[in-house]
């Protein structure tokens, strides 16, 4: 199991990104990368309530673990919220392929930063079948769509 953490500058205050975090609607249109389109099925944002999301590729390709394959799916909790400081999500996918199994914790932290809201993002427990720098990658492309969703917002 790996570790990535990856920080952002967002030019938006702590609230604004905060509640596009915790909003499905928002998560569906910033978390895929390029290429995937999300669908939320179930998104209760309290601390215990839990999550179902399911990535399904433009073009079927090699990658995901449904059959054909060109989705991938991952549920989880909230196991922490902090209004505008912090969310703890504990996910997994939904595999049958045992380098890709268990539960995996992603740790959002935001912070006060020149005007704006510094989030370090934290992923715990990254599986041995996800490469550290496909993870990365992957996370630099939804915070990029998180930071222009982000400030795009009027100001609070």
């Amino acid at each position: 199991m790996a570790t990535t953490r990856i920080g952002t500058q967002i030019n938006a205050p702590r609230s604004t990104v905060y509640r596009l975090m915790l909003d499905a609607d928002a998560v569906a249109a910033w978390m895929p990368p390029p290429g995937i389109t999300a669908e939320v099925h179930r998104f209760e944002p309290k601390e215990g309530g839990s999550f179902s999301i399911t990535l399904t590729y433009d073009e079927p390709t090699a990658t995901g673990e449904t059959r054909p394959p060109h989705r991938d799916a991952c549920f989880g909790t909230f196991r922490t919220l902090v209004p505008d400081e912090q969310i703890i999500e504990v996910l997994e996918f939904v595999t049958e392929t045992p380098d890709m199994t268990g539960a995996q914790t992603v740790t959002f932290t935001l912070t006060d930063a020149d005007g704006g809201t510094y989030l370090d993002t934290l992923h715990e427990g990254v599986p041995v079948g996800l490469s550290a720098a496909d993870n990365e990658r992957t996370w630099h492309q939804a915070l990029t769509k998180l930071t222009a969703l982000a400030e795009r917002e009027p100001r609070d």
